[in-house]
């Protein structure tokens, strides 16, 4: 079923869903639109487009009417007519997708009340899909092949930034569309930082090294994180490793159990961190769904009391940073599925000294 008839099903007593953000129009009709709308109704649908777009897009999209703005007819001149001539009275839109300003401008170039109806995509993208997971595996593949290549020319004296351009470069040379997020590559002390940023800071022997990053494929993201060390490490690094990786095997354990919550997920891995003694280092999720967006719904995190849908794909990322001294984040990515938690990430994950 394509995602519009997805959507249509979805709409119950709603006569149309209308949507302005790039993602959710990309999710609807398989196609990056920056400046546009989409119109779902009950029985058809209707993306509307510009010039540099319109030609591309009427041959990639199926299900709906592609139209194209122009000097004499704009984007809310088109939507009002969308809208007079199929008799909607209301529609949905996604509140957390405009702003206020947003919002106004769009109620009266559609001229009826919209409603809040941010669930209906918000739930229907929580779940992927086959051809979903296919390019995020995809994505991961190339990020994986990147890896691999980058971990054979780290040294002593490379800079984060430099290793951060290896792992672009190659993400690219392979068949990668872009960064899923601005990659994170941090050496020594800077390891403690969880989102810290590369900059001119030097390897060193003793160092661990933690690379997060991801690329895009067909506009799904992937997303994975492996910390390694250099020259040699001491008792206390491995043992911080160790926990790390024990923490994050079971929460992935946990989230192949069925109707399990984020909580629960989140819980199972903080409580190895926590009997290890370092339970205050700890103080992130231990992971987030991923689709056409890095961070996606629902979350294994400690708030999230709901059952974690079958389908979701999530990251399974705990980690334990020392201020001022080293950290530690593994990261994979997992799909629910009925009969388990399947990992879609396939680089090893034992502690690699270079």
């Amino acid at each position: 079923m394509s995602n519009v008839k997805k959507i249509q099903a979805a709409l119950g007593e709603l006569p149309a869903l209308v949507m302005t953000d790039a993602v959710s129009i990309k999710y609807a009709c398989g196609f990056h639109i920056d400046d546009g709308a989409a119109v779902i109704g009950r029985d058809k649908a209707w993306v509307v487009t510009d010039s540099r777009y319109v030609e591309a897009a009427t041959a990639a999209i199926r299900d709906m009417q592609v139209l194209c703005t122009s000097r004499d007819k704009s984007l809310s001149a088109i939507l009002g007519e969308i809208f007079a001539d199929a008799g909607f009275e209301q529609a949905g839109a996604m509140p957390d997708r405009l702003s206020h300003a947003q919002w106004t401008w769009l109620e009266k170039a559609v001229g009826v009340p919209l409603v809040d109806a941010g669930s209906i995509l918000r739930d229907l993208r929580a779940i992927k899909d086959q051809s979903e997971v296919d390019a995020i595996v995809a994505a991961q593949r190339i990020a994986e092949k990147a890896l691999d290549e980058v971990l054979g020319l780290i040294k002593p004296g490379m800079t984060e930034k430099q290793i951060a351009a290896e792992l672009v470069y190659r993400m690219y040379k392979y068949g990668g569309e872009g960064n899923s997020f601005d990659p994170i590559v941090v050496t020594g002390a800077k390891s403690s930082m969880p989102h810290g940023v590369p900059g001119d800071n030097v390897v060193q022997a003793g160092d661990f090294i933690t690379m997060d990053f991801g690329t895009l494929y067909n506009g799904y993201c992937s997303d994975m994180t492996r910390t390694v060390a250099v020259g040699h490490v001491t008792d206390e690094m491995r043992k911080v490793y160790d926990t790390v990786l024990q923490a994050q095997l079971a929460g992935i354990e946990e989230a192949g159990k069925p109707g399990v919550t984020g909580a629960a997920v989140h819980n199972a891995a903080a409580r190895v961190i926590a009997d290890a003694g370092y339970g205050q280092y700890f103080g992130h999720g231990f992971g987030h769904s991923l689709g056409l967006e890095i961070h996606e719904d629902p979350g294994a995190r400690p708030n999230n009391d709901k059952p974690l849908p079958v389908g979701a794909v999530i990251s399974a990322e705990p980690g334990i940073y020392l201020p001022g001294r080293f950290g530690v984040r593994i990261e994979d990515m997992l799909w629910l599925r009925e009969d388990g938690a399947e990992n879609l990430t396939k680089a090893p994950k034992d502690l690699i000294v270079l």
